[in-house]
């Protein structure tokens, strides 16, 4: 893949995060399921904040998450994500312009504003995230830059996205093209509930065979299939996708390619917030594929940036992961 000028791009919702602590009760309290995403409309985020007696503010957003990672590691990243012309979305295009990713979708010029998430984070780590979508939904087949797509050597499609259907058919057309271009087109399915939301679709689509690379964690496969038997998911997963990598939180990670599986173990860490785990675990796996590493030190390349992510606050790394790669005896 050494021909593409971009490692990955990443096609999601550009959103702005507010994170903050909170006690379990407090989900409780407000009706709030631990651990999950819901979608809430622009009053409801006020209210969620007001839950915060602190916060931290900083751009976010899965495959925006996943594309700091592939920068972090010293990838070339490109992203495409709508914002609004405001504070949060001026802001979110700095940062991405800061770390040195390639983001030139237009802004939007009037109507909903840029995409804001409240995550609340309990003791244990885990997040539960209030997400107003604002202007991220409003992604359409214009958006898609031909010319990223072509020069991107994975394409990496964020599953949140398929909620609004024009970003859906803005999916679709970037897969095409990615594989037009003898590119990879990936799909992360994002959320236990997202695959509830769009289970049929996810099926319909990966059959079709224009997905190469699919990621998905646990509670992610075991919905597509409606089952508690994950090796029955794993190869249900396998059949319809040639390259499957399902997390696993602290059992590590399972890779199927083409019909050959490896299981790799977990970085043990301290959990502080486990928000972006998965998606800094997506873009170092990605990162390694780039690089034409094998499954198993792509899977400890993700391993590495998710365990760096959960062991601080905020979804994005605060060490660069070049540095702990090659501690670790990687050669970058």
């Amino acid at each position: 893949m050494t021909d593409a000028r971009y490692d990955v791009l990443g096609i999601g919702n550009a959103i702005f995060d507010i994170l903050g602590h909170v006690h379990d009760d407090t989900l409780v309290e407000n009706g709030l399921v631990k651990g999950s995403m819901r979608l809430v409309a622009a009053d409801e985020i006020d209210a969620v904040d007001n839950l915060l007696t602190d916060s931290v503010r900083v751009s976010g957003g899965s495959a925006g998450n996943t594309i700091a990672g592939v920068a972090s590691f010293g990838g070339k990243g490109a992203f495409i994500g709508k914002v609004a012309e405001d504070a949060f979305g001026e802001a979110y295009r700095s940062d991405m312009h800061h770390l040195g990713i390639e983001f030139r979708t237009p802004a939007l010029k009037g109507g909903a504003p840029t995409a804001s998430s409240v995550i609340l984070v309990t003791p244990d780590g885990e997040r539960t995230m209030n997400t107003f979508l604002g202007a991220s939904q409003l992604l359409t087949i214009e958006d898609v830059d031909a010319e990223l797509v072509d020069n991107a050597a994975i394409t990496f499609l964020e599953g949140y996205l398929f909620d609004p259907a024009e970003a859906k058919e803005a999916f679709r057309v970037a897969a095409e093209r990615a594989n037009a271009a003898g590119r990879i087109a990936a799909l992360t399915l994002s959320d236990a509930f997202c695959v509830e939301r769009h289970r049929d679709d996810f099926h319909d689509w990966l059959k079709r065979g224009q997905i190469g690379l699919l990621f998905a964690n646990k509670a992610e496969a075991l919905s597509m299939f409606e089952t508690d038997d994950l090796d029955a998911a794993c190869r249900g997963l396998a059949e319809m996708v040639p390259h499957v990598v399902v997390t696993m939180s602290g059992d590590g990670a399972r890779i199927i390619v083409n019909g050959e599986t490896t299981d790799v173990p977990a970085v043990g860490t301290k959990v502080v917030d486990l928000t972006g785990a998965g998606d800094l675990f997506a873009g170092g796996y990605m990162f390694g594929m780039a690089r034409s590493f094998g499954p198993a030190d792509c899977a400890r390349l993700g391993a590495l940036a998710a365990s760096e992510v959960i062991s601080h606050f905020g979804a994005r790394p605060q060490t660069t992961l070049a540095e702990l790669a090659v501690d670790a005896g990687f050669s970058l």
